[in-house]
């Protein structure tokens, strides 16, 4: 029995050791399955690592590359700010300078610069400055300007041509005048001239008087020269005749004046002041001839003049601060002096 045991356990030990074979054969195999698939990851591991290797020196390239576009970009970037910065300046310099867009220029239709006609262009440019700081300031209104000076130029021209036209024709008109005036003038200067003489000859019982003109080829702007010499002297200038004697040549000038054109009446103001007691009665006597053409106003204080008129009038104070007018008709008087004497008769 014990060696049945013993086989028994022999025989299980064989099993047990046929199992084991073939389980560690079993064994052998996955390991070198294993080893297999472990060289094969290796290798691939291997092949990972130098793929791994390859990624991250493609990342170090790409990231420095990256960096270089950030930095350009960065760069650029500043740059454009710069230009944007410079752009808005130009626009401001155009429009303060030119009154213009960007757009308003481009619109003019100026070439483009590039490297081959920069040169000329900044010529051209310079030469323009030139001719503008020339020119002076520059007015951006100056066309609305241009256009209300004209239409007022215009309006103005008119009225310009239309007075123009009416001073030549008043200048007709005057210098039509004038000839009238000159011919009546020395019509006129020559009547007087003509009376003079004779009205100084009949208030002085003589001499000689006549009228002469300064600048015979003026006219109307010349002076006038009075020449007069009572009888018996023989005088050259009116400041050597005495107050009266200069007065009475003044009267008589005057009625030389009326005789040429006699006025319906004239008031005297003591014009016989300065005569004495002969001339007034000449100087009575005259205006009592002038009486028939003209009606004589004069206000005298000398006798022989009173002497002459037909009504007097004069003012009396009887009592203080009050006057009273008197008046005297000669006429009258004369006429009842004659039917009283008629009737003494």
């Amino acid at each position: 029995n014990k060696i049945r045991d013993l086989n028994d356990k022999r025989n299980n030990i064989d099993t047990i050791k046929a199992e084991g074979r073939e389980e560690y054969r079993l064994l052998e195999e996955e390991a070198k399955k294993l080893i297999a698939e472990r060289r094969a990851v290796e290798e691939d591991s291997d092949e990972y690592e130098r793929e791994t290797n390859l990624i991250k020196e493609k990342t170090k390239e790409k990231n420095a590359s990256r960096q270089t576009f950030f930095e350009a970009m960065i760069r650029n970037e500043n740059r454009l700010n710069q230009l944007e910065e410079k752009q808005d300046k130009l626009g401001s310099a155009l429009w303060d300078e030119y009154q213009l867009t960007y757009e308003d220029a481009v619109a003019l239709g100026y070439p483009s610069v590039t490297e081959e006609n920069r040169s000329e262009i900044g010529q051209i440019q310079s030469s323009c400055r030139a001719k503008l700081r020339a020119l002076g300031g520059y007015n951006p209104n100056a066309i609305e300007e241009y256009t209300e000076v004209k239409a007022q130029y215009d309006e103005l021209n008119v009225q310009v041509e239309d007075l123009t036209k009416s001073r030549d024709e008043l200048y007709g008109i005057i210098s039509r005048y004038e000839n009238e005036m000159k011919t009546s003038f020395v019509t006129a200067f020559e009547a007087i001239n003509k009376n003079f003489g004779i009205t100084f000859k009949e208030l002085f019982g003589g001499g000689n008087a006549e009228l002469s003109l300064e600048n015979p080829e003026e006219i109307l702007t010349t002076g006038i020269e009075i020449k007069a010499a009572p009888p018996g002297k023989i005088i050259k200038s009116l400041s050597l005749l005495s107050g009266g004697e200069q007065s009475f040549v003044a009267i008589a000038l005057l009625f030389a004046i009326l005789k040429v054109n006699p006025t319906p009446f004239c008031i005297l103001d003591e014009i016989e002041a300065a005569l004495d007691e002969v001339n007034v009665f000449r100087f009575g006597e005259y205006i009592k001839r002038l009486g028939d053409e003209t009606q004589f106003i004069l206000i005298t204080h000398r006798r022989g003049t009173m002497e002459v008129g037909n009504r007097l009038y004069g003012v009396t104070m009887p009592q203080r601060g009050i006057s009273q007018a008197l008046e005297l008709n000669v006429n009258e008087i004369e006429g009842k002096q004659k039917e009283l004497l008629d009737g003494v008769l």
